[in-house]
């Protein structure tokens, strides 16, 4: 299983419908999440799936109560947004101290890149003190540079959600 989680307005349906395949373009409209939206996202093959639980940023303070049995979370950040940052900043470091998810594999996803500029990506990086995280923390981070609109990023995120590790306990879940 896998989560998405993040501050509100940072994209994270956008993007999840975008992974999941809807059309969307310009007039594709979304409101923030006040609950759990369940997604399920395909590999490029079509041949596996995985259920995503996108819980609204809103409801930070129960996600705790998701954490059980999740192997991958996607933690999303609106890159174009830099008073975001520093909330997103703090939200994330609340999700790297909870012990049910030490062996979490996490996506920081990087989102509305379109909306951004190029520097933005490593002032965000600063302003998350990764470099840091990166040596305090168990958590295997993996960045993504993510746009719901123009779905860059997208398969790349897909590929991390399906790499060979997830796809072999997929294999052996159905033997």
């Amino acid at each position: 299983m896998c989560l998405c989680l993040g501050p509100a307005k940072s994209g994270k349906t956008f993007l999840m419908k975008r992974l999941q395949g809807d059309d969307v373009d310009d007039a594709t409209h979304t409101v923030s999440t006040n609950g759990i939206n369940l997604f399920i996202i395909k590999n490029c093959t079509g041949e596996f799936d995985m259920i995503v639980k996108e819980i609204g940023g809103n409801m930070a303070l129960i996600w705790k109560h998701y954490f059980d049995k999740i192997r991958k979370l996607i933690y999303v950040v609106d890159a174009s947004n830099l008073c975001q940052i520093s909330a997103a900043g703090v939200l994330l470091y609340s999700l790297l101290v909870e012990p049910r998810l030490r062996t979490v594999k996490i996506a920081l996803t990087l989102n509305k890149m379109d909306l951004s500029y190029r520097q933005m990506r490593n002032e965000a990086l600063l302003m998350l003190q990764y470099s840091r995280l990166q040596k305090e923390v168990t958590q295997q981070l993996t960045i993504f540079e993510t746009s719901g609109m123009t779905g860059q990023g997208i398969e790349e995120l897909r590929n991390w959600l399906f790499d060979p590790a997830t796809l072999k306990a997929a294999i052996d879940a159905n033997k």
